[in-house]
């Protein structure tokens, strides 16, 4: 009898995948369901950038394989990107690579550093990605505290007294998901030194700098950072572009050579087309347009567990907003949402004068159609069900 790799047992499908096969279900069912499934931006590209991309797509010469490196032109927007952003320079030719998105950069980077059973440091709370593909590849995790009183900042008094000696690489994700911890430039020059101290590498994983941050950063900006530190960036929420997997890793050259050599041989340059629009939006999209574009949602509405909603029960004072599909989530998310007007179930929303000041719309259409310019980000916190009680996820304020 045929039986699968070991592997295959050391992880469950993605969180998110498997969330949105049971909307998908309950939607085909007929009912109503609001997705609190993995956060997406719900406006478009700019406009120029997907007329890029219908420009291209009408070459008949550009619908063949592509250089895995990637184009020039998408190579030295990213690096403009960098320049003009963080104000970081980076050489196109030699100090990036364009990839299809930032958890195949988590492969990357696992590949071409880690032997099986070397040690990584995996933040706790932490995207699940650098848990699950250090579990497909054999490493040893080792979490690390994010502490709730500082910010979800690292407690590196506590990693200095682990024993690091196994360690080769450490996970950061600033700005933070799933806390909504902002980055701190004393933050991420401390962990420049660890990596230079420790011989570790220490990996930025940076999608969020965008987001409601007037003065982004990136542990690029950091003397030496290059020297032991990876970072990766994305297109997908600060650019409106998660469907059109573009992103890339940041570091020395040596590292990237060595990245780039496990990436050639697994995938092929993405469509010429989106190599170019991607390019496009890096070298023409403006402050305003990231300014809007980036204040507002990426969900419709918010279901408040409540002794109505399948024997949940919320706080009498909550002092937080909560989501939930009806079981645990792994950890929880942040997600970027107006601050609601109602708290909605599945079928309909309750009005909780309790929970804002702007409260006493009743119905979802109302909240669906709130001015985008009222939008902002706040975190979610998921509940668990526990005998009909509400018990908060601990990662979330």
């Amino acid at each position: 009898m045929i039986k699968p790799a070991e592997r295959v047992n050391t992880v469950q499908e993605y969180y998110f995948s498997r969330k949105l096969k049971e909307v998908a279900r309950l939607n085909a069912e007929g009912q109503d369901i609001i997705s609190l499934a993995i956060g997406s931006p719900d406006m478009p590209p700019s406009e120029q950038t997907v007329e890029k991309l219908c420009e291209a797509a009408r070459r008949p010469d550009a619908h063949g394989y592509q250089p895995t490196a990637g184009l020039p032109e998408l190579r030295k927007a990213m690096a403009g990107f960098y320049q003009r952003i963080y104000g970081v320079e980076v050489d196109p030719a030699t100090e990036l690579q364009p990839i299809i998105g930032s958890k195949e950069g988590i492969m990357y980077v696992t590949l071409a550093f880690c032997n099986p059973g070397d040690e990584v440091l995996v933040p706790d709370p932490g995207y699940p990605t650098y848990t699950a593909i250090n579990k497909l590849f054999g490493t040893k995790i080792v979490n690390y505290n994010l502490r709730e009183d500082n910010g979800w900042q690292p407690d590196f008094e506590e990693l200095e007294r682990m024993d690091l000696s196994k360690v080769k690489v450490m996970w950061a994700n600033y700005p933070n998901m799933p806390t909504g911890g902002n980055a701190r430039r004393e933050t991420l020059e401390r962990l420049v030194d660890f990596a230079r101290r420790h011989d570790i590498v220490v990996v930025n994983d940076n999608p969020y700098s965008l987001i409601l941050n007037e003065h982004p950063m990136s542990i690029m900006q950091v003397p030496g950072a290059k020297d032991c530190c990876i970072e990766l960036n994305s297109m997908s929420k600060s650019h409106n572009m998660p469907g059109w997997r573009v992103a890339m890793m940041v570091s020395n050259k040596e590292y990237i050579q060595w990245m780039f050599k496990i990436q050639s041989n697994i995938e092929n340059g993405t469509f010429r087309g989106i190599q170019l629009a991607a390019a496009e939006a890096y070298n023409t999209n403006t402050a305003e347009w990231h300014r809007v574009t980036t204040s507002t949602t990426t969900v419709d509405a918010v279901w408040w567990p409540s002794k109505s909603c399948n024997g949940w029960a919320a706080p009498s004072t909550p002092s937080r907003w909560a989501c939930s599909f009806g079981d645990a989530f792994p950890t929880s998310m942040p997600m970027w949402s107006n601050s609601p007007n109602a708290c909605c179930t599945r079928r309909k929303c309750l009005s909780r004068q309790d929970l804002s000041s702007e409260t006493m719309v009743g119905d979802t259409s109302a909240y669906r159609s709130a001015p985008r310019t009222r939008r902002y980000k706040r975190p979610f916190t998921a509940w668990k069900r526990c005998n009909g009680k509400a018990t908060s996820h601990p990662s979330l304020t």
